[in-house]
């Protein structure tokens, strides 16, 4: 197995991580009367975020795409903060973050970690540049072209959702 692998499957843990995460937090919101918001587009979003790793894997070896250091490793340092920005939102959110758009009714808008600033997705933002850093760290670019237009799209469509979802719930 290569380090690129390794990377791979260090990011698809991480995804995992997050579901275990969520799913507690989903039933934490839940719990205190959380609506959630979306569900169609949810099946679209797991799609999107598996075939980037499948993508991640396949093409270079496919396409014998090799590794150019000149762009390999800074696309490399571009996911590692993309991650660190992902967990510095989950821990701001604490409770409230999971991966579904639930929210509990009269709750007030979270105001720390990244989201004290003007920035409103920060989370989003961490999503877009992984998704198209991670297949460039090993010269996946037709990947990184798919999962950043899928995204894109999928984008217009969850962050009105939640846009939407917080104006109602949130006191």
């Amino acid at each position: 197995m290569d380090w690129y692998t390794l990377l791979v499957a260090a990011v698809a843990a991480e995804r995992l991580a997050e579901l275990v995460v969520g799913k507690r937090n989903s039933a934490w919101t839940l719990a205190r009367g959380g609506v959630e918001y979306g569900r169609g587009h949810y099946p679209w979003m797991v799609a999107l975020h598996t075939g980037l790793l499948l993508g991640c894997l396949v093409e270079p070896a496919v396409a014998d795409r090799p590794f150019l250091p000149w762009l390999g490793w800074p696309m490399l340092a571009l996911v590692v903060l993309a991650q660190g920005l992902r967990w510095w939102c989950i821990l701001a959110l604490g409770p409230y973050w999971n991966t579904r758009v639930i929210v509990v009714p009269g709750a007030r808008l979270v105001r720390r970690g990244p989201y004290r600033f003007a920035l409103r997705h920060p989370n989003y933002v961490a999503v877009a540049v992984e998704g198209f850093a991670l297949p460039l760290v090993h010269s996946a670019w037709v990947t990184a072209l798919l999962l950043t237009v899928g995204n894109t799209l999928l984008m217009r469509v969850r962050i009105p959702c939640e846009d939407a979802a917080l104006r109602a719930a949130v006191a």
